[in-house]
């Protein structure tokens, strides 16, 4: 059984991403699209097209095409746009590199994508140039865009006066961005967006995510990371809005940032979410300007939703995606106040699901937990290189098997309910570790929690919950978390181990990192 968006269809045009966000550039030049959220700095759309395309015209000159891939490795500022943009301009494919990885991990993906530059920043060059060297780049090939010597700096590109190139692209067939995901499972893989992939996304948002011109978007989530990218960079470019970067989260200065440059749309995973609610700094500034918080990346409880809505007077909206998906597919729409926020919403325009049984492979229908597959012109082109991982979750008919085990209600609205493979079985019933998450996060006393599944002495799964503790909690011990949450699940979902740690390990999205919770437990067996 297919399932269809409430909403219509949207034209999907058929133009490259550089078409789509800045071909009516001019009618806006003066408009401010950037704001260095640290130093005030500001960048106009007219002073941010040119860069571009100076830079597009640079990279022509060293013979940077169509074909070629180019890594960036940096934190969140203005100039991330330009270097983003003046790579697809000049018809090349940006992979973009998670600016906490290792030197070695750097370098793996440099060489997995076949790159033939790198734009850094100094602060990250001590990883970023070992890596560049591991793969056989010049230091010539490193573009440091705030300067370090012996490199060409960011200001020295955009000196060329070389003319723009003319690249014919074709939206459906050339790969745009290759990010990097493990998808379901597995080693992280390039995955191949084309521009229509993302056009297709930008579009698609559009009767769903009510921003314009006069938003003031906080980008504070990791533009290197698909969400960042697109939800908050290139959506917020598109309708002429005001993006205000952060280098990373640190909530004081998120808090001031905030409070300053009056950011009224906040874009956040749900560990910033626990600290909206529950940490006292928060009331020490001005956050009135908030209209919508938008939680991605990993599922918000709706208990937490419901006390960040309460203490800051905002709404609070929720979506699902994934990079393979450019990356929405599913959002709370604007002014569906009856749509709860412990739901992922509806689905995108243009957009086909299917609810399928993991174990018989047969279609589930209303009501009825089944992984979630999804199938439209925002799913991805592959992975690069890896056919076997491409056919494993990209199937014949086009539909993207996500991973995740979902249910769909007679009003169309989705729920994610677990992981296909995260699931805990205990003793033949189904324990859903975000269920157990949700529980635990509403202990005044936790912090932050995540449940894996571990091996009790006779070899049966049992739920293991990692659990940080507020300040001043040090009275919290197992015994309290277990009976807390014994209260408020059936007797089968129980949590039956507890470990208190300093911090849940999470991916710059803000996904829990399991693997590394049943590693840290391997290690300690």
């Amino acid at each position: 059984m297919i399932f269809r968006s409430p909403f219509p269809d949207v034209v999907v045009p058929d133009v490259s991403l550089h078409e789509l966000l800045f071909a009516d550039v001019a009618e806006r030049a003066d408009r401010v699209a950037l704001i260095d959220g640290t130093s005030g700095a500001e960048m106009t759309y007219g002073q941010l097209a040119g860069a571009i395309d100076r830079l597009a015209a640079a990279l022509a000159e060293r013979g940077i095409g169509k074909g070629d891939v180019v890594g960036i490795l940096s934190p969140n500022t203005p100039y991330y746009a330009v270097v983003f943009h003046g790579i697809l301009r000049a018809g090349a494919t940006a992979t973009t590199i998670n600016a906490l990885y290792t030197a070695n991990e750097v370098a793996s993906q440099l060489a997995d994508a076949g790159a033939k530059m790198l734009f850094t920043v100094s602060v990250l060059l001590p990883n970023g140039l070992p890596a560049a060297q591991q793969v056989g780049l010049t230091d010539d090939d490193v573009v440091v865009l705030d300067g370090a010597e012996g490199h060409p700096s960011l200001t020295t590109l955009l000196a060329s006066t070389g003319p723009v190139p003319e690249v014919v692209i074709d939206p459906a067939e050339d790969v745009a961005v290759l990010p990097y995901s493990s998808g379901t499972t597995g080693k992280a893989k390039g995955v191949m967006l084309t521009h229509r992939n993302l056009v297709a996304n930008i579009v698609q948002s559009t009767p769903i995510i009510n921003i314009g011109g006069d938003t003031r978007i906080l980008a504070v989530l990791p533009f290197f990371h698909i969400y960042g990218m697109q939800v908050l960079m290139n959506n917020g470019l598109s309708v002429g809005a005001t993006v205000v970067t952060m280098p990373r989260f640190d909530l004081p200065e998120f808090l001031r940032v905030i409070a300053e440059h009056r950011t009224d749309r906040v874009y956040i995973a749900p560990p910033v979410a626990v600290a909206l609610a529950k940490h006292p700094l928060v009331d020490q500034f001005d956050l009135s300007a908030i209209d919508t918080i938008f939680s991605g990346a990993a599922p918000l409880d709706v208990d937490l939703a419901a006390a960040v809505r309460k203490r800051l007077g905002c709404k609070v909206l929720q979506g699902y995606g994934m990079t393979e998906m450019s990356p929405v597919s599913h959002a709370i729409p604007e002014g569906r106040d009856d749509i709860s926020v412990g739901t992922v919403g509806v689905i995108y325009p243009n957009m086909e699901n299917r609810f399928v049984d993991p174990a018989t492979g047969e279609d589930v229908g209303v009501g009825e937990r089944g992984e979630l597959w999804c199938r439209g012109p925002n799913v991805m082109k592959g992975y690069l290189n890896n056919e076997e991982a491409t056919s494993a979750t990209l199937d014949a008919d086009g539909f993207l098997h996500t991973g995740d085990v979902a249910v769909i209600d007679a009003d169309g609205v989705v729920s994610i309910v677990d992981r296909v493979k995260e699931l805990i079985k205990y003793k033949g019933y189904q324990v859903p570790p975000a269920e157990l998450e949700a529980v635990l996060l509403t202990h005044p006393q936790i912090a932050d929690a995540a449940v894996v599944g571990v091996l009790d002495a006779d070899g049966e799964e049992v739920p293991k919950a990692f659990v940080v503790r507020q300040a001043n909690a040090d009275d919290l011990d197992a015994a309290g978390v277990m009976t807390f949450v014994a209260d408020r699940v059936a007797p089968h979902k129980k949590v039956r181990v507890v470990e208190f740690i300093e911090a849940i390990p999470k991916s710059a999205a803000g996904k829990i990192l399991r693997k590394d919770l049943r590693a840290r437990e391997k290690a300690d067996s």
